[in-house]
């Protein structure tokens, strides 16, 4: 399979460059299990749902990962992004201008934080070890910056609007973009319906917004991610599948979680660890039954994971009439809920 069976055409006033007004007042395409679809807003998510369906949630928050330093003695400016913890504060950094830093190299900080580049990985990624005084994450808070994908161009008013209102666990590069659009009020609504809510983290990294550069798709090798599941998060998983309640993903990311545990046991179970999952058209479903997701890049791994589910053709007709219908798309655009459908 090619990777330009994955292109649409996006007019570039599509792309959201702000949040809705309200986080549930985005749009919703509902994709029908037969390929027709419904025009919607989001808050009516909720006749979409059954008693005894759980939704999954990745509860992941995003850091602000973006940091600014200089070599010592220098005055040029260099970008830091961080993408992902490897321990013992080594992280897995993309920086620019990234030949201005080579191996060995120091960069420094404000707030007294410092940095060595202890390796460079082959796609130019830098292993930055940190050293400082204090908590890491608190520095951070201080100096770092939200890193907004490249296709947004204005800044957020108010930074938390680039987070879920159910974010926990600082570790992301990106959000969970599918989260945004539900509050604390449409939760309230969703559980008194009898619709269980479980939480996984998976720390979205590079690995989710790689470009595909290979021709053929089955040649694209994801980055690793870091998830987890715990006991309760499983076990309300189980009891909805006991039932017959559907398993509803609430994006992408939840979707890698489950099925990369599914891949590892054969079941729903507590279960962390890193996955480098690639789900693209073929691969065959084993948890989730429905999803919530926002519209995705042309050629992307994230678009090739929703025509995995709904089917290639069933997506990019849906896509091709959103654009007709000018629906907003990306990380602050507006949503789509997916039933399973041929593949």
């Amino acid at each position: 399979m090619k990777t330009r069976d994955f292109y649409y055409d996006l007019p570039e006033e599509l792309i959201a460059q702000h949040p809705a007004d309200r986080r549930d007042g985005s749009r919703l395409l509902y994709v029908k299990a037969d390929g027709s679809y419904k025009d919607l807003m989001f808050a009516d998510i909720l006749e979409l749902l059954h008693p005894e369906d759980v939704l999954v949630l990745n509860n992941t928050k995003v850091l602000p990962a973006r940091i600014f330093g200089a070599r010592p003695g220098r005055e040029e400016r260099i970008e830091v992004l961080l993408v992902k913890d490897l321990g013992a504060d080594l992280w897995q950094c993309m920086v620019r201008p990234g030949k201005k830093l080579k191996l060995g190299g120091e960069i420094v900080f404000p707030e007294g934080l410092r940095g060595v580049v202890e390796a460079i990985t082959e796609d130019g990624l830098r292993h930055i070890r940190f050293c400082y005084e204090g908590v890491f994450y608190e520095i951070l808070e201080k100096l770092g910056q939200m890193p907004l994908p490249p296709y947004i161009h204005e800044t957020p008013e108010d930074p938390d609007r680039y987070q879920t209102v159910y974010a926990k666990y600082l570790g992301s590069a990106a959000a969970p973009t599918a989260g945004l659009h539900f509050t604390e009020d449409l939760f309230k609504r969703i559980r008194e319906k009898g619709v269980a809510v479980a939480e996984v983290t998976l720390h979205v990294g590079l690995g989710t917004f790689r470009p595909v550069k290979v021709e053929n798709i089955e040649e694209h090798h994801m980055h690793s991610e870091r998830y987890r599941i715990d006991e309760a998060a499983a076990e309300t998983i189980r009891r909805a599948q006991a039932v017959g309640g559907r398993v509803i993903a609430v994006g992408t990311t939840s979707i890698r979680t489950l099925e990369s545990c599914m891949q590892k046991h054969g079941a729903i179970v507590a279960d962390a660890g890193d996955t480098d999952i690639f789900i693209y058209p073929g691969y065959e479903f084993h948890c989730v039954d429905a999803i919530v997701t926002n519209f995705h890049l042309p050629e992307s791994t994230l678009l090739m994971l929703v025509s995995a589910f709904a089917g290639k053709d069933v997506i990019l007709d849906a896509y091709r009439h959103a654009v007709e219908a000018r629906y907003r798309f990306f990380s602050f655009g507006d949503a789509m809920f997916l039933e399973r459908g041929a593949r």
